[in-house]
């Protein structure tokens, strides 16, 4: 067995007090109220004729930000309460690195997007607050390929380098290169993912087998996860319209983003029934692979790609996404050594590159005869250093902005986790992982100590003292009908 210290009574509450002031600081001297929400609007009112309060950006994007922030907290969460024991550290863990990550890239992206040159301060409003959540769902999804496996404090130090990164990548995409990305699909989804893949890649445990008895979930904790899914289905019209332009750009990044969820329930159900013998479904496809079309229009959401066109794209995403939970996933285990517990490869990082493509092919077609001349203009903000680009040149860059994002995540993730493997975290044991009881108190007896008392034979059984056969009546047993990390190859 294997014994490591998991005390982290001492660097948990050291690293969130420090970490915590260190932001009361930083705010300090860098952060301040945009005019929209000084109090100044009085006389930027007046001196921009403007006539009412509704004009204000916050009555524009406060829903939208309201629906983010719920995915965030709410929909990321439960999404990762699948796993039988490791509901407290998915919805605990979750709010806390989100809390975190949210201060870090006010501050990150602030420097890199709205720093004043004259003042020296980042003026924030409620479209920071939306890129903010932005930011800490590419967090949030390297999370879900190492849930269960590494401690608060770990978590914490993947936030911090998380964020960092994600900053800079976004600035190269969106500034540098000028890539439209509205829902995130190479900036958030795809860095997210292969950030979180090479993480557990380098943190690869060679007898996590020993935790077996835990990787799986049962009845309750898939409800739980389905509620995560059903907030995050239902909210990702916000997620991908939440920052795109007001008019047009915003209405028609819901109304694809609406269409494609949809197909990719129906293509969904179709594969994960078809993958069984006896047609059944697998609640780990329904949970996961129904939302990999809302990842993959992220970028092209804002873009003429017509109803139709969305169908389409959710149409083979539900089949991919699927598909890739049935077969690539336990190739990357067995292989290529990536043990990845939330299968955000299948959810976040292909359907973040497939989203990337889609992008670059259509903004490559884009025509005048479609988009109207100024609809080219405002749709792809061909102004000022980029006022001369063409609808090619465009794809190009597009295509680019898909790469740049990919070798951030496994750059970075390859340094971070080097840096998480230094045996100073306080992580789990092999065979501890996926077990609240190492960081949270649980009132409940665990689902191994159970196990143990309740033997199967019922030889045995008559061996046991009456108290232990007593004691093995009062708890009821815990029911494995699926499991997320072991797949059964299964004729089609």
């Amino acid at each position: 067995m294997q014994h490591v210290n998991t005390n982290i009574r001492l660097t948990l509450p050291v690293v969130c007090f420090v970490w915590q002031i260190a932001m009361i600081i930083l705010f300090g001297v860098f952060i301040r109220y945009d005019e929209e929400s000084d109090t100044h609007w009085v006389e930027t009112k007046a001196h921009d004729n403007i006539t009412s309060d509704i004009e204000n950006d916050f009555y524009f994007r406060y829903p939208s930000f309201q629906d983010v922030h719920v995915m965030i907290f709410v929909g990321f969460g439960f999404l990762m309460t699948f796993l039988k024991r490791y509901s407290f550290g998915a919805v605990g863990f979750n709010f806390l690195i989100a809390s975190f990550g949210l201060q870090w890239a006010l501050l990150m992206q602030g420097w890199f997007h709205s720093l004043d040159p004259q003042t020296g301060k980042i003026f924030i409003g409620v479209e920071s607050l939306i890129n903010a959540d932005f930011c800490v769902a590419g967090c949030l999804i390297a999370y879900g390929a190492v849930l269960g496996k590494v401690s608060p404090v770990q978590l914490l130090v993947m936030t911090l380098f998380g964020v960092t990164l994600f900053a800079v990548e976004e600035y190269i995409i969106l500034n540098l290169l000028h890539a439209r990305d509205a829902g995130g699909s190479m900036v958030i989804h795809t860095f997210g993912g292969y950030y979180g893949l090479t993480i557990s890649w380098v943190l690869y445990r060679p007898n996590l087998h020993q935790s077996k008895r835990m990787q799986g979930s049962v009845y309750h904790s898939d409800i739980f996860a389905m509620i995560g899914t059903l907030f995050l289905w239902m909210f990702w019209p916000s997620f991908n319209s939440a920052i795109t332009d007001h008019g047009d750009g915003q209405h028609r990044a819901v109304i694809n983003t609406y269409l494609c969820l949809a197909s990719t329930v129906l293509t969904t159900v179709a594969i994960s029934s078809l993958s069984q013998k006896t047609g059944k479904l697998d609640m780990v496809h329904i949970q996961n692979s129904t939302l990999a079309g809302g990842v993959a229009l992220g970028t092209a959401a804002e873009f003429m790609i017509s109803p139709y066109g969305a169908l389409i794209v959710g149409f083979f995403c539900g089949i991919i996404s699927t598909m890739g939970y049935i077969f690539i996933s336990p190739f990357l285990e067995k292989t290529l050594k990536i043990q990845d517990t939330c299968g955000i490869h299948n959810l976040h990082a292909m359907p973040g590159v497939i989203g990337g493509i889609v992008g670059a092919i259509t903004a490559a077609a884009a025509s005048e005869s479609v988009y109207g001349k100024q609809g080219l203009i405002n749709t792809f903000d061909f102004t000022g250093d980029f006022k001369d680009r063409t609808v090619l040149t465009q794809g190009g860059y597009q295509a680019a902005g898909m790469c740049v994002s990919i070798v951030f995540g496994v750059v970075g993730g390859a340094i971070v986790g080097s840096i998480l493997k230094l045996p100073i975290w306080g992580d789990p044991a092999d065979e501890n992982c996926f077990d609240d009881e190492v960081y949270w108190e649980v009132s409940e007896p665990t689902f191994h100590t159970s196990m143990k008392i309740k033997p199967k034979s019922p030889i045995i059984s008559s061996q046991l003292p009456d108290e232990e056969e007593e004691h093995q009546e009062s708890i009821p047993p815990i029911l494995e009908y699926n499991n997320h990390m072991i797949h059964k190859q299964q004729d089609l």
